[in-house]
């Protein structure tokens, strides 16, 4: 993990550029999403930007113009029904308007109520496997063949420690990312020798968001890192040089300690 760790700082030290890359960001309107599309934007990515809300989308869009990011792309979305057609649609619209696909970031993600699995309201449980897992699957699918037309493609996934960790009344959510976790590391092992496509898995933990506020109500945000500090773990799994760690896995935790942009109160 240390040599996981420094790699990403001195990577991160030495202001790595995105000139030229096309990358979708889901979950771009909040939260974590955001912040790596604005990130993303500024470093001279053109960023495809998928999300629910279009005024919020068009907000992150004007926001990547003023920080003289190349214009970047809106995709109204709802993960919550999407299709495979529809995901391949997507593909089709991204190699027509772009010609390629450099990264996807897999960011997009709903709680699914914390409930004892007893009581734990079906509608919310398959929203939060389908946004949570299933689209994420299906994008994937769709997206690869783009990809793997990139001389350095990249996938980043963002999980949780619920993910691995068993814990009470996590229910849909912990489900979810547990699926994630392996699908992303079936999906390594696939790419390993048959493309240059490259997956990189992120545990944001604890974060400044709306999402966390609704799991954690009584939480103090300010105990918190901000979704700007945390962004950074993913940006990497984003670089050039996450190629050197197919298929890692970090703790944003550990990345902020190690950059010295963020302490535990």
């Amino acid at each position: 993990m240390s040599e996981l760790i420094d790699a990403m700082v001195s990577t991160l030290k030495s202001n790595p550029q995105f000139t030229d890359r096309v990358i979708l960001v889901t979950g771009a309107t909040a939260g974590i999403g955001r912040a790596l599309a604005l990130e993303l934007g500024k470093r001279g990515a053109t960023v495809v930007l998928l999300g629910r809300n279009e005024s919020e989308l068009d907000a992150v869009y004007d926001a990547i113009i003023e920080s003289g990011g190349p214009t970047p792309a809106i995709v109204p979305c709802d993960l919550a029904t999407l299709t495979i057609e529809q995901s391949e649609a997507l593909a089709e619209h991204i190699k027509t308007h772009f010609g390629r696909l450099d990264g996807l970031a897999h960011i997009a993600g709903v709680l699914g109520g914390r409930e004892p699995i007893q009581s734990h309201r079906p509608t919310q449980w398959n929203q939060a496997i389908q946004i949570n897992l299933t689209a994420v699957f299906q994008l994937t699918q769709a997206l690869l063949p783009l990809l793997d037309e990139s001389p350095s493609g990249r996938i980043v996934f963002a999980t949780s420690s619920v993910g691995i960790r068993v814990e009470a009344y996590w229910g849909a959510y912990a489900v979810s990312k547990a699926g994630l976790e392996m699908f992303a590391g079936i999906l390594s092992q696939e790419l390993e020798n048959t493309s240059n496509t490259r997956v990189f898995t992120v545990n944001p933990g604890g974060t400044r968001t709306k999402m966390r506020a609704e799991a954690m109500p009584g939480e103090n945000p300010a105990t918190l890192p901000s979704a700007e500090v945390v962004a950074d773990a993913f940006l990497y799994g984003l670089t050039e040089d996450a190629g050197d760690f197919h298929g890692g896995r970090v703790n944003a935790r550990d990345l902020m300690d190690a950059l010295g942009t963020w302490k535990a109160s």
